[in-house]
Order: structure tokens, then sequence, then C-alpha cells
């Protein structure tokens, strides 16, 4: 199964979670092992020489862990507000639909480490923003960010390009 077939797989679900959002379902994709394994595949050909996968809560996990695992580096959970049982930084972020808060374990990575940020869609960019902000609290570099799907008419790329050392975006598909 190639990219693309294994992309038609994501199904849209019209006014989830609120009224007027096109939610961007995985479900499909995720359980045809076949489609799953292309699309790690192709997340994991992004982000050269790096100690740690970072991912978002709660889809960026399935993917990131896998990724993770393909390359043979180091997991970090980026969680919501609460989650984390150990010291944390947290940022505020905007969603699409409201806001919310991601923390990242104080301990998760050495300074200088290089990361690879994975997330399942990047819409305004406000998640990736603020996982991207989490990673240099702690003093490591995010090489690269990479997610299946980018939701082009919100802007999130030029939203995180507003940063000062913005990571470079991989999307496997645009909608």
């Amino acid at each position: 199964m190639d990219i693309s077939q294994s992309l038609a797989l994501i199904r849209p679900i019209p006014d989830f979670p609120k009224p007027g959002i096109l939610f961007q379902d995985i479900s499909p994709l995720l359980a045809n092992p076949e489609a799953f394994a292309t699309v790690i595949s192709a997340l994991a050909a992004v982000g050269d020489e790096i100690e740690y996968v970072a991912a978002l809560d709660a889809r960026g996990f399935i993917l990131g862990s896998a990724v993770a695992l393909h390359k043979k580096v180091g997991f970090i959970p980026i969680r919501k507000s609460g989650k984390l049982p150990h010291a944390t930084f947290s940022r505020s972020y905007s969603l699409e639909y409201g806001q919310d808060e991601l923390e990242i374990h104080k301990d998760a990575m050495a300074a200088g480490s290089r990361v690879l940020l994975i997330d399942d869609v990047l819409a305004t960019g406000g998640t990736l923003k603020a996982a991207t902000l989490l990673i240099q609290d702690l003093g490591a570099v995010v090489v690269s960010a990479a997610v299946l799907m980018e939701i082009s008419e919100l802007a999130g790329r030029a939203n995180i390009a507003q940063l000062d050392s913005a990571p470079p975006i991989f999307s496997l598909t645009q909608v």
C-alpha cells in the first residue's frame, strides 16, 4: 500500500467536537497494519541525527511512539495539563475551537538534545508551536516537525514560522 492509499483511509467527521469543525479521524488508518506501517515509515524518514521523538497528546502519541521505535530513539510525551506526575514546564495555546495547555517533564531530556516533533494534524499551529517552545524550555532543539496532514487554510505553518527558531515542517498531505 502506498502513502496516498494509506492517507485515503482517514475519514472526515463534520461538526466534531463542535459545530463547524471537520475532524480528521485516523482510526481507519491505524486499524490497517499495512497503511499504518507505510505512514510510520514516511514519518520516520524525517529528522536525521536525533536522540528523541516527542509527540503530542493523544493521537500524536500513537504515531510518535511508533516512529521512535522505528528510529531506535527515545520517546517523550507532551501531555495536556495535569497528566504528568513530576515537575513540568507548561505552555498555553489556542486551538481551532478553544484554549488548552501542554506540559513536559522538566527532566525529559538533556539540554542540546535533538528532537523530531510528531503530531497527527497541523491546523492553527497552536499545539506544535507550544510543544516547540516546551522543548526549547528544556534547552533542546526541534530539528523537524512532522504531521500526517496539514489543514492549509488555517495557516498553522505561518503561525509556527513566527518563532525565532521555527523547525522545518513536513506533512504527508495537505487538505
